[in-house]
């Protein structure tokens, strides 16, 4: 809210209370009241506007909040997929570490073979020099007949056998430990190469996961900042809330000081009006008492006009009934032209001029011709604290004007037949509270007024 609201509105209650008539008419009196009133609606509904945006900036707290909580489960779940993948990572580390521990020992193992298979090499080339230049299998043929015995030769073939043999099994030895040595050079190579694949898989997943949390952790500092914000926006909004409670409040008493001071200015008034009035009518009185006096030659006897019906006696107590007569319809269900509806106030009936009184102390707030009211006088009462609104309808005519204050049995019209009515009657509300059009706060006068 802008703060030059509550500057301009705190310097116009100022200048309309500063400039309140002291002895003005009741339009202007009625106007000032109202004019407060005004001003305290339209605290009342920026108020309502604050507090509307208040509850606003709460549900975006509790959805920032839940956004912060579902930010920090997340972050848990990649934090433990992170952990295991971390342990999967020192995992294959290690069986990378004993695969190449493995294939250094392999290193020296075919180490050790190709000096195996080197000395063979040499060997087989001493065999294949020596049958050179023997004249190859010629060479066993000349061994063999040169044998002086028949044990001789056996020996000799047993040595050729021998011979021949070996070097077949260094021929066969040397095929399969060639083999053997580009088997498991095949094997380690190709599992270390799994094993570093693996690995690699899994750094690259490290890295993704780190770099989500550190998105994580970054959207959630944001949110944090986000809260703060709103929480000192929300305290704003609550501090003008809190300062249009104190100006609503304010007025409040302002309109009630007000009103007692119109009341008492309106009592002044009348007390003023009746002794003009009886100042008027000891002057009329005189002057007629003269004119009879000269015309009939000193003779006392005059025509005096008949008496109105009196005002109803003033009871003891907060409350009086409003008017003499006969009750003819009481609060609640009843039947009217033939159709049941509910009478939500109390008619009294009479006939000549009779006058209607305040049922009780209160201010006029309103006193006007309705279609259906006819001549209708609102006024509302402080009793004990309540609030009381009451209603006179019907009158032949009305005395009293918005505005004015009253007190309990003054005359403020009197019993007519005006506006949707069947015979001279007065029909008497009773509302705890302010009068409305559903008539929701209408009450049983009968609870507080002996007809």
């Amino acid at each position: 809210m802008n703060k030059k609201y509550f500057i301009s509105l705190s310097i116009a209650a100022a200048l309309t209370i500063g400039s309140l008539p002291t002895l003005g008419t009741t339009a202007n009196a009625h106007s000032s009241v109202e004019d407060l009133k005004k001003q305290q609606d339209d605290i009342s509904s920026k108020k309502e506007e604050i507090n509307g945006k208040i509850n606003e900036k709460k549900s975006e707290i509790n959805q920032n909040i839940n956004k912060q909580q579902e930010i920090q489960s997340q972050i848990a779940e990649i934090s433990t997929k992170l952990k295991d993948t971390e342990a999967k990572i020192a995992e294959k580390t290690k069986e990378i570490d004993e695969t190449t521990a493995e294939i250094n020992k392999l290193k020296e193992e075919i180490k050790v073979l190709k000096e195996k298979i080197e000395e063979r090499n040499e060997l087989l080339k001493e065999r294949a020099r020596a049958i050179q230049e023997k004249g190859g299998s010629a060479n066993y043929l000349d061994v063999l007949l040169g044998a002086d015995s028949f044990g001789d030769f056996i020996n000799r073939v047993t040595a050729v056998n021998t011979i021949v043999s070996a070097d077949k099994k260094i021929m066969d030895e040397q095929k399969r430990d060639q083999a053997e040595l580009e088997k498991k050079q095949e094997e380690v190579e190709g599992k270390l190469a799994d094993l570093e694949s693996t690995k690699a898989s899994l750094e690259t997943l490290k890295k993704d996961l780190d770099s989500q949390k550190t998105q994580k952790a970054e959207l959630f500092k944001q949110l944090e900042a986000q809260q703060a914000s709103l929480e000192v926006e929300k305290k704003d909004l609550q501090n003008e809330s809190d300062e249009l409670s104190k100006m609503e409040h304010q007025l409040e008493g302002e309109i009630q000081a007000e009103q007692a001071r119109l009341a008492e200015l309106a009592r002044q008034r009348e007390i003023e009006r009746k002794r003009q009035a009886e100042a008027e009518a000891a002057k009329r009185a005189a002057e007629q008492q003269q004119a009879t006096t000269s015309s009939s030659g000193g003779s006392s006897e005059s025509s005096a006009p008949a008496p109105s019906a009196p005002s109803a006696p003033v009871s003891a107590g907060a409350w009086t009934s409003p008017a003499s007569g006969t009750i003819t319809t009481n609060f609640g269900w009843d039947v009217l032209n033939g159709k049941k509806r509910f009478h939500y106030g109390t008619d009294i009936a009479a006939r000549g001029s009779v006058p209607i009184s305040a049922a009780a102390d209160g201010y006029v707030i309103k006193s006007h011709y309705s279609s259906s009211y006819g001549n209708v006088v609102y006024i509302t009462h402080s009793i004990n604290g309540q609030t009381f609104t009451t209603v006179y309808a019907h009158m032949a005519s009305s005395s009293v004007s918005t505005g004015q204050a009253v007190n309990k049995g003054d005359r403020i019209g009197y019993m007519g037949n005006t506006g949707y009515s069947f015979g001279q009657h007065l029909h008497f509300e009773l509302h705890a509270g302010s009068w409305n059009a559903s008539k929701s706060n209408a009450v049983n006068p009968r609870q507080y007024i002996n007809f």
